[in-house]
């Protein structure tokens, strides 16, 4: 199960990679004004068949995720989907024609071999398919806490120290929406009606929609390259805690904890060096929202 898993998470982060590209390229045809930034622009765009195309993908990258969760570990599925990146690089430089330089290629395998070797030698193993009565409460509160403590001290930051504690932020919030996923679709095998009437399933839009929010208010408060080693390490890191902690999730350490260590840092600094290449930061003449 966990070979369909890492596919369908495969998918899920392609999906997610064609929408950001396709959103940005009816973003950059559009070519609003600088002024006439505001809801004006956005109109537009809500009317762009390419636009609505990228809307559709994100969709379908949704049920690649939930897919993804439902037949394997949320200490595989998380870390996966951070290849997104990856597929963005690839995606993009077809779209926008922008061939990747040396540095970007060597980003590209860096981040690849570092999240292979990271899964390969943590070997996460399955949990249960739902988390037992009592576990969410604790969880949620600490988690409440630490989100509003990074939010308010990242707001007071400046521009490049902001986006990297609000991107870690962003990532526990992401981390915490597939969790509640996970959970919520677990309990399907109890009847439709079990699923429809959890409060995860419903929550699982709500905390979403409030990580979608904040990542684009960290987005919005520095360069990409300075939010992406918290966005990339925060989610995989804490997708492994919540794994253990609330699905009894396995992941192999002893002894291998130091190259484990190594593998997320060359995952890490692959992604930084990935962020800063025009097609995935969106600067090489088209823009991000």
């Amino acid at each position: 199960m966990t070979a369909l898993s890492v596919a369908l998470a495969l998918l899920g982060a392609l999906a997610n990679a064609a929408a950001s590209v396709l959103q940005r390229r009816a973003a950059a045809e559009e070519q609003p004004a600088a002024a006439a930034r505001r809801l004006g622009w956005l109109l537009p765009l809500l009317r762009h068949p390419v636009w609505l195309w990228g809307a559709g993908t994100l969709v379908l990258s949704g049920i690649c995720q939930a897919g993804a969760l439902a037949t394997g570990p949320l200490a595989v599925v998380q870390p996966v989907m951070t290849t997104e990146l990856l597929f963005t690089l690839v995606v993009g430089s077809m779209v926008f024609h922008h061939r990747p330089d040396a540095r970007t290629r060597w980003a590209f395998l860096a981040m690849a071999a570092g999240l292979a070797a990271f899964l390969r030698l943590a070997e996460p193993a399955e949990g249960s398919s739902t988390v037992p009565d009592g576990r969410w409460l604790p969880v949620a509160l600490s988690v409440l806490v630490v989100v509003a403590v990074l939010i308010a001290v990242g707001l007071r930051l400046p521009s490049a120290p902001k986006a990297a504690v609000l991107g870690t932020a962003t990532a526990i919030g992401f981390s915490c929406t597939a969790a509640l996923m996970k959970d919520a679709i677990g309990r399907l095998a109890e009847g439709v009606g079990d699923f429809l009437t959890a409060w995860q399933t419903y929550a699982v839009a709500v905390v979403g929609l409030a990580s979608f929010f904040l990542l684009q208010v960290t987005l919005h408060a520095g360069t990409l390259v300075a939010s992406q080693p918290a966005l990339t390490l925060g989610d995989a890191l804490l997708s492994v805690i919540l794994g253990g902690v609330l699905f009894d999730e396995h992941i192999t350490l002893g002894l291998r904890i130091l190259p484990e260590a190594v593998a997320l840092a060359v995952l890490v600094l692959g992604s930084v060096q990935l962020a800063r290449s025009p097609v995935v930061s969106g600067k090489n003449g088209e823009q991000m929202w």
